[in-house]
């Protein structure tokens, strides 16, 4: 129901002529709304143009917060036409500066050694903690209290502006002038904009953060993986790996692995130590009952954290602390069948606490090293067996390679849904306000049509419109390729879709193709490709997710077409067919699907890093790099087949995939197994 205006009846002039009660608009008065309507322009454009680089900045620095919270204060500061702004983070009870643009020296350096600090009761920022809204302050300097900014840096009018995540404030936006001039709505409106992009900013990094410290565990991991797989029965160089490796990823001084030997525990491997302590070290004999830290361990049979040894009062004058200089220090039992084979102790010569990350990361290193120990028992004790244990290794070294890649993969999936649904708002938000604005202006243009401009005016008010549709139309291109990055990326971190059931895989391949096809011609005019089918009658039927497995060969066969259209350019009209092939064949309990194509080929070390996610070799915006990794996902964990790649640089690639007959049951049940 639209709402009732209220009129407000005036008494008629009688008497007054007829061109009075109706007069028209002067020349004066339509130049005047002329030159309101470019000034809310230059406005709008001048906003749009701050906000635009301050998202270049963000998308041009990840992980980097000191340029964004530069461009932020840069812009603010000029649009606001103020004389100087600072960016203050708050943990929730101190604040401290972050970063600051323009302020005056004496003041600089007032924040340079102001560090942490709680605000005056009364000052912005106080008010700012008390109720989490805008603080605009019209003259500081008449304020009971003025704060550092009015008596230093001579600062008048001011507007703080919280950074708060959900209803949390982590932070402000302070920005000051030096005379009294209130800011306008508008001023006020682009930097709560910029707050909240720090806010989104600043979360973003610590996702990143994150998702290198995941990704950095995860590589260790897998290279300590891969030095038990290859030295399998040489115990001492897993045994250096594993120290190696935990006192780099842990920020630690020294690592040490201690075995059972002659009734205590002796030194087997290190990290850190300097020849003298070490010489030290391998003096002792450490007996499970005493007061050391490997004492203590193996007493509770459980991970032993000492943040500070130096107000420990358990320990005994001949440990750590007085050989090694050690403050803080850590302890994991090496346990096998409820029963200890060794400790792992990781120190430090701070009295600096352990992360849980890192606690975990030394608990995996010590099961590592349990199952290097166990198999030289293992080896040592069956050796007359040696042909069934080396099969024996060679499966366990294929599942250890795939458990490695699932755990990366799954965890990699779980950090990016989290980043994809951060991201996924504001940026429906840009979208969302782009597509708006731009049907904003062919509105504006179509009411400047009938007004009566001078050909100059109008020249310069359509110079401005195209300048701000051509932005606008930047953003809305570039929203819409940010917006399939996080699909993408969300479809890389989530499970099957829908109901498994058996299908003919003969008749899936066959529509995976001619879908492929005829899409590709729709894209392409002129695109042309030989396909030949090689399909096994016998191949039968398999039990997958239907819609699943169609991406992974649509995926497949796009990236076959591409190879092939690529190396057609490079051939410049010779005498190059594009052709691709697709086979499927019967394997008993399983079948077997080649997608080949005589494309460009793949060099080795592209080869050794097709499934990471995010690695991709297309141009900018033609790929995000997940399909393959989204398409190994599928194959691995969600159907307990598997896929490999063979190709020669410059003529074929091809990928060969294995699927079980009950391929979608079986890897449900290794799930809830």
């Amino acid at each position: 129901m639209k709402k009732q205006r209220s009129v407000t009846t005036k008494p008629k002039r009688r008497n007054a002529p007829k061109a009075a009660r109706r007069r028209k608009p002067s020349a004066a008065d339509a130049n005047e709304k002329i030159a309101l309507i470019e000034r809310r322009l230059n406005e709008a454009l001048e906003q749009q143009r701050a906000t635009s680089e301050v998202l270049q900045v963000i998308s041009s620095s990840p992980g980097e917060l000191e340029p964004v919270f530069h461009a932020m204060l840069e812009n603010a500061v000029r649009i606001c036409e103020a004389k100087f702004g600072v960016l203050f983070r708050y943990d929730g009870d101190v604040f401290r500066a972050a970063a600051w643009l323009g302020v005056p020296p004496a003041y600089e350096d007032s924040l340079r050694h102001r560090g942490s600090f709680q605000p005056g009761v009364g000052a912005p920022l106080h008010r700012l903690i008390q109720t989490k809204a805008l603080v605009q302050t019209v003259d500081e300097l008449a304020e009971p209290n003025p704060g550092p900014a009015a008596k230093i840096g001579g600062a008048r009018s001011l507007i703080a502006v919280p950074m708060r995540k959900e209803d949390e404030l982590v932070g402000a936006f302070v920005i000051y002038r030096t005379e009294v001039r209130p800011f306008t709505d508008k001023q006020i409106e682009l930097v709560t904009n910029f707050a909240a992009q720090a806010v989104i900013a600043i979360e973003n990094t610590r996702l990143l953060n994150e998702l290198r410290e995941s990704l950095q565990q995860q590589t260790a991991t897998a290279d300590v993986l891969k030095v038990i797989s290859r030295s399998t029965f040489d115990l001492q160089t897993v045994l250096d790996t594993l120290v190696d490796s935990a006192t780099h990823l842990c920020d630690a001084d020294g690592t040490i692995i201690w075995r059972p030997q002659d009734g205590g525990y002796r030194l087997a491997a290190s990290c850190g130590l300097s020849p003298e302590y070490e010489a030290q070290f391998g003096q002792l004999s450490l007996k499970p009952e005493g007061g050391s830290t490997v004492g203590r361990t193996l007493r509770a049979m459980r991970t032993l954290h000492i943040p500070d040894m130096a107000v420990d009062p358990e320990y005994s004058s001949y440990d750590l602390k007085r050989l090694g200089g050690y403050r803080a220090i850590l302890g994991v039992p090496l346990m096998r069948e409820e029963m200890p084979v060794g400790v792992m102790t990781v120190g430090r010569q701070t009295a600096k606490a352990f992360t849980d990350t890192q606690i975990a990361l030394v608990t995996t290193f010590a099961d590592q090293a349990v199952i290097a120990i166990e198999n030289v028992r293992l080896f040592e004790s069956v050796e007359a067996r040696t042909r069934e244990l080396a099969k024996s290794l060679e499966s366990l070294r294929t599942a250890q390679d795939r458990l490695v890649q699932t755990e990366k993969l799954a965890s990699l999936g779980q950090l990016t849904a989290g980043i994809a649904h951060e991201i996924k708002n504001p940026l429906n938000f840009v979208n969302n306000f782009s597509a708006i604005s731009v049907e904003l202006i062919d509105e504006l243009r179509q009411a400047l049509a009938g007004a009566n401009l001078d050909n100059k005016l109008r020249a310069e008010i359509g110079e401005i419109a195209d300048m701000l549709q051509g932005n606008l139309d930047k953003v809305v291109q570039h929203g819409k390729r940010a917006d399939a990055i996080v699909k993408n990326m969300l479809l890389h971190s989530r499970q099957g879709s829908g109901e498994h059931r058996p299908i003919d895989i003969n008749a899936i391949v066959e529509e995976s193709l001619n879908l492929a096809y005829h899409g590709a011609r729709a894209e392409k005019q002129g695109f042309n490709i030989t396909l030949e089918k090689s399909f096994d009658p016998a191949a039968g039927e398999v039990d997958v997710f239907p819609q699943e497995i169609t991406r992974v060969l649509l995926n497949l066969i796009s990236n076959g077409f591409y190879a092939a259209t690529k190396r057609k350019a490079e051939a410049n009209g010779g005498d190059y067919e594009p052709t691709l092939a697709a086979v499927t064949k019967n394997l008993g309990d399983s079948v077997e699907i080649r997608i080949r194509d005589n494309g460009t080929g793949i060099p080795p070390e592209v080869k050794e890093r097709m499934f990471n996610p995010f690695f991709t070799t297309k141009p900018v915006g033609e790929g995000t790099g997940l399909g393959l990794s989204i398409s190994y996902d599928i194959i691995i964990k969600q159907h307990a087949g598997s896929i490999e790649v063979d190709t020669q640089p410059g003529e074929f690639t091809e990928f060969k995939i294995v699927l079980p007959r009950g391929a979608a049951t079986i890897a449900k049940s290794g799930e809830s197994a």
